[in-house]
């Protein structure tokens, strides 16, 4: 890539994810309008109404935890690295969402964040491999004291409510009381005696009036200790064990407990007789709690990233938000309808509103990995191509099953194409056949199996007149069918894992990329190549063509890029993944791109105004949106705003 352009940015407008894995990653502001969250190596920050997003980048890794002061003017988030690297804590300003301060001293985890009841201090802990507790002046970003967290893993801490000099911490089998001393430096532990309790303490919350402290347990129940005289006092809730244990905790103002468990109950727990009042079940382990400001209503975060809202009293959840929680492999839109898109990942294919950016419609085969998707060109199905070796097809508004090819290919089938008349399907599999599906009204034909691959397929390509196709394999080629005679005509080769092939728009050339860094021009014709370019730094698995004169490149470098198609040269940068990009798609219009991530992440980039096609240039498909079986914006945003956000779960 030429060092002499300066690369401009490319617009993100909008991420659909959550990380949903952070304990009490989720977190709602003290005005009572922002919702504050990771996503991967990002901290998103989204206004409650009006869904607007902005985004806070620092780190270079994976955050493992999150916290905002009492005020809401700061935001601390910490992270993990690889052994033998600093793990980075970053202190916010949220006001004006700029980093404030770095600090650098923990290794490989910061395991804990608090703040301190007058925000003048940070406490932060570090994980198994750091074992130290330090405490920081907010206002410079100077480390004042730290100590030893002892021998055993540390696994919270928390500042007392109405003082700036305690800490209560909790760790596996324990739990301590730790007192700075600001003007001789120094931060000493006095152990709190549980007496014959033995109990895994994961997480720990201090009630306003710094009297007691609870703390969360794996066993599942929940400890109450007294802070005044450091002694356990009792357990609870009375008779009753939560599976899987309890993992966060929030306190009313009454003082009753919201409790959060691992196999996704949230519980309200009475103070005074440890007794549950109600309790409601969501889907993933809790993660997180977060009270709104007169405490009637909560957020809450599952593992399987999913935002839910619940009224306090009778715990009645409302599913809020949802997203992938694996990585994401493949993204498609409906052909010249840019109002909706479909993604897939492990046990799903999910179809999404591209305004609202809510789920409509969710389709689960348990257990089984879905590689690969497609809608069909007439809009009456999606193809889709699973672990399990099937291509399974489904009706895009109620995603019932339509029909589906039993042992398509062993061991997976990775790659789909589609024909322009929706009369053939050509599938590829993951031990490098690609064969051709004649789709009828009840039957499903094989007509051909080509066999020249000897890895798997990753992609597969259609020229606009149906009669070629071209696959790119894990095994160093590139091979260009004849559909009616079903025959190789022509066959490139490279030391690559290629990843994806395109056919640029006047089919003139082809375009490659793969594990090697390079992005490839290939002559159609003769298979000559025309240029090589270095990309990145790390391997690639995504392109896409806006048109013509310019294309789209992402992955493992975690960056977007937009190329100029004749100069070579990279003009845009999009930079807000965490996990690699795994698939790049533009909408039908050519306004807006889509980038799919390892993190399972969708985030939305406007197409610049310099690459935008004049509107008397684009050429609409005429009869594509009459003929579609697919949601209009009217039928999205009215089915968007059914009960639990209008999501149908269909299980095969």
């Amino acid at each position: 890539m030429e060092e002499d352009i300066k690369m401009k940015d490319i617009q993100l407008t909008a991420v659909i994810g959550f990380k949903g894995t952070v304990t009490d990653g989720l977190i709602l502001h003290p005005d009572n309008e922002h919702l504050i969250y990771p996503l991967g190596s990002t901290i998103i920050v989204r206004h409650v109404i009006s869904r607007t997003q902005q985004f806070l980048r620092g780190h270079d890794n994976d955050i493992s935890v999150i916290t905002v002061s009492s005020s809401g003017k700061y935001v601390a988030s910490g992270q993990k690295t690889f052994m033998g690297f600093q793990a980075d804590v970053i202190i916010w300003n949220f006001e004006t969402l700029t980093l404030m301060h770095r600090l650098k001293l923990h290794k490989v985890l910061v395991q804990s964040l608090s703040f301190s009841h007058n925000e003048l201090y940070l406490a932060s802990l570090g994980g198994e491999d750091d074992k130290r507790l330090v405490i920081w002046e907010v206002a410079t970003g100077k480390g004042l004291c730290g100590n030893s967290s002892g021998p055993d893993v540390v696994n919270s801490i928390k500042f007392y409510n109405n003082c700036d000099d305690q800490l209560v911490s909790v760790r596996n089998l324990g739990a301590s009381i730790w007192k700075v001393d600001y003007v001789n430096k120094k931060i000493t532990p006095t152990e709190i005696n549980l007496g014959s309790m033995k109990r895994q303490i994961t997480n720990v919350i201090v009630d306003p009036t710094d009297t007691v402290a609870y703390g969360c347990t794996k066993t599942g129940d929940i400890l109450e200790i007294s802070l005044e005289k450091a002694l356990f006092k009792r357990v609870g809730p009375v008779k009753k064990l939560f599976s899987l244990g309890v993992t966060c905790v929030s306190l009313l103002l009454n003082g009753d407990l919201i409790v959060g468990c691992g196999d996704g109950t949230i519980a309200k727990i009475g103070f005074k007789d440890m007794q549950i009042k109600s309790q409601a079940k969501l889907m993933g382990a809790v993660t997180s709690l977060s009270l709104t400001a007169d405490g009637t209503y909560l957020f809450a975060g599952t593992s399987l990233c999913n935002i839910y809202w619940c009224d306090t009293d009778k715990l009645t959840p409302e599913l809020r938000n949802t997203c992938h929680y694996e990585p994401i492999n493949h993204v498609a839109f409906p052909y010249g309808y840019s109002d909706v898109f479909a993604t897939c990942s492990m046990n799903d294919i999910r179809v999404w509103n591209a305004k609202t950016r809510q789920e409509l419609l969710r389709i689960q085969v348990p257990n089984v990995e879905c590689f690969s998707i497609s809608f069909m060109r007439d809009g009456k199905s999606i193809v889709s191509g699973w672990g399990d070796g099937q291509i399974r097809a489904f009706l895009p508004q109620s995603g019932k099953l339509l029909y589906v090819i039993n042992n398509a290919h062993m061991h997976g089938t990775t790659a789909l194409a589609t024909t322009s008349d929706s009369v053939k399907v050509i599938s590829g599999g993951m031990e490098g056949e690609v064969r051709v599906w004649k789709i009828g009204k009840q039957t499903q034909i094989m007509e051909a199996s080509l066999k020249e691959h000897r890895g798997r397929v990753y992609d597969i390509q259609m020229n606009k007149e149906n009669t070629q196709a071209v696959s790119a394999s894990a095994d160093g080629s590139c091979i260009v069918w004849d559909l009616t005679t079903f025959t190789r005509t022509i066959c490139l080769f490279e030391k690559t894992m290629f990843k994806q092939v395109l056919y640029h728009p006047d089919e003139a050339q082809l375009i490659t990329t793969g594990s090697d860094r390079k992005i490839a021009y290939w002559d159609a014709f003769d298979g000559q190549e025309i240029r090589n370019m270095e990309a990145s730094e790390v391997g690639m698995n995504a392109l896409s063509f806006i048109n013509k004169d310019y294309f789209l490149s992402g992955g493992e470098d975690k960056m977007l890029h937009l190329w100029k198609y004749d100069e070579g040269l990279v003009y845009y940068k999009g930079e807000g993944h965490a996990g690699h990009i795994k698939k790049v798609a533009v909408s039908p219009d050519g306004t807006f791109i889509i980038t799919v991530g390892a993190e399972g992440a969708i985030l939305f980039w406007n197409v610049p105004e310099e690459v935008l096609v004049p509107k008397a240039e684009a050429k609409q498909p005429f009869n594509i949106i009459d003929s579609c079986l697919l949601y209009t914006s009217d039928a999205a945003d009215e089915r968007s705003s059914v009960d639990l956000g209008g999501r149908r779960s269909i299980k095969k």
